[in-house]
């Protein structure tokens, strides 16, 4: 089997913003925090002659169309705590 090939993103899926601090917030403050925009977001409908993954690479991307493709990365370390 051959290697996937490169998906190309043509924009950042992973978006971030500072939690808002009260002047008299007992917490300790909390760093920037991010989140994923998945992109069946920004596509209400399926275009005609949607560019297609092989079988094979469809299934190592769980997705058939790369412009439905979103990576997974993990927060934490692996392992259920």
């Amino acid at each position: 089997m051959q290697a996937a090939a490169e998906v190309p993103q043509s924009y950042n899926q992973e978006r971030s913003y500072v939690p808002f601090r009260g002047l008299y917030d007992p917490c300790p403050p909390r760093g920037p925090r991010t989140y994923v925009v998945p992109p069946n977001q920004y596509i209400t409908f399926q275009p005609p002659n949607l560019p297609q993954f092989t079988p094979a690479e469809a299934l190592v991307y769980g997705t058939l169309w790369p412009a439905l493709f979103s990576p997974y990365r993990p927060q934490r370390g692996g392992g259920a705590q």
